[in-house]
């Protein structure tokens, strides 16, 4: 029963975050989270930089995808400090990858891939699962804890649209120009950005047009798969939680670019659908391998899991991982911003 109740909330929380996401963040007024000034200009300006709602809803994504997968892995009786090491091993890989791939497809220096961070995660997760129990003396069991993680991805990438809708990066086509069958759903369903720094509006030009909400369909879809994956997993099922994460979400990612209208590369079936269609035999394949090796003892109990959690240590850790990640994320590298300030004479 705690288990279906955990679920039940996760569904409502999550769900009530994305309505409020999809109905608001399109809106001009929703990019920028606040502005700093760092060094004088003359003249009363001051340069400032910009702290995005990107950076912050990224970080929260992170947070709620490590969160879920310290409260897995402890009902699992995975040792905690392999769990914070396994983590820590992935994000340093991960995060400084969504920008290198990025380059390296895009030509793009100051912008970030979510699609390239995972193909790279994936190929070393099982790897770094091993580093860590070796690090950490722990025995880790490789497939509980590779289940963990493509859940958390799951949740971590569907709550992260909620970054991309902000920014308006990662849109989808204009509605007018799609199938009629396309254009018959989404003709009411749609996103239209406003806001002339952000990139559909600098990049493509579609400020004010009907757009397939593709951010909206990927955090849905993404956000119940992982629901689906955590009943799964409770039960014991951990292959095929992870099989089914990373199966749904890499096939949908092959999909959806199709839906897109952002540069993805010149070539026509771009280097993100070839990095989600290469993942799946090797995620089938790490499934099969790893399914023969020492698994967990017993049914995962979530309460353990959530022991775990409640911790001052943890919660520090995670606090820490947050700062980070909002601070490398958040700060705007594409836009600027100048200030000045001024006295109120009639309150002297």
């Amino acid at each position: 029963m705690i288990n279906e109740l955990f679920v039940l909330i996760l569904l409502v929380l999550f769900g009530a975050m994305l309505v409020w996401g999809f109905r608001v963040l399109p809106r001009n007024g929703w990019q920028m989270l606040a502005t700093l000034p760092i060094r004088p200009l003359g003249n009363g300006q001051w340069q400032g930089i910009n702290l995005t709602w990107y950076g912050l809803l990224t970080a929260n994504a992170y947070l709620v995808a490590l969160t879920l997968l310290i409260i897995l892995l402890g009902a699992a009786r995975v040792s905690l400090a392999g769990v914070l090491l396994v983590a820590v091993l992935l994000l340093s890989l991960c995060v400084p990858a969504s920008r290198l791939v990025a380059r390296l497809v895009e030509g793009k220096a100051h912008t970030f891939t979510v699609g390239g961070a995972v193909f790279v995660g994936i190929l070393a997760a099982p790897w770094l699962v091993l580093l860590a129990g070796r690090l950490s003396g722990a025995q880790l069991p490789v497939l509980p804890v590779l289940a963990a993680i493509g859940i958390a991805y799951a949740f971590g990438e569907g709550l992260g649209r909620l970054a991309c809708i902000s920014f308006g990066c990662c849109y989808g086509k204009p509605v007018a120009q799609c199938s009629s069958r396309v254009r018959k759903y989404f003709r009411r369903w749609h996103f239209a950005f406003h806001g002339e720094t952000r990139k559909i509006c600098y990049a493509s030009g579609l400020e004010g047009e009907p757009v397939v909400p593709v951010q909206a369909l990927t955090a849905l879809l993404y956000v119940l798969t992982g629901l689906l994956g955590i009943e799964l997993f409770l039960r014991g099922f951990m292959a095929t939680a992870f099989i089914l994460t990373l199966l749904v979400t890499q096939l949908w990612r092959v999909f959806s670019e199709f839906l897109r209208a952002d540069y993805r590369g010149t070539a026509r079936f771009s280097a993100y659908q070839w990095m989600g269609l290469a993942a799946l035999p090797y995620a089938l394949a790490c499934g099969l391998y790893f399914h023969t090796a020492p698994a967990a003892p017993a049914l995962p109990q979530l309460l353990l899991g959530l022991a775990d959690l409640w911790q001052p240590g943890t919660l520090l850790f995670l606090q820490g991982i947050w700062l980070v990640l909002f601070i490398y994320t958040g700060r705007s590298s594409v836009t600027g911003a100048s200030l000045s300030f001024h006295i109120h004479r009639d309150r002297i």
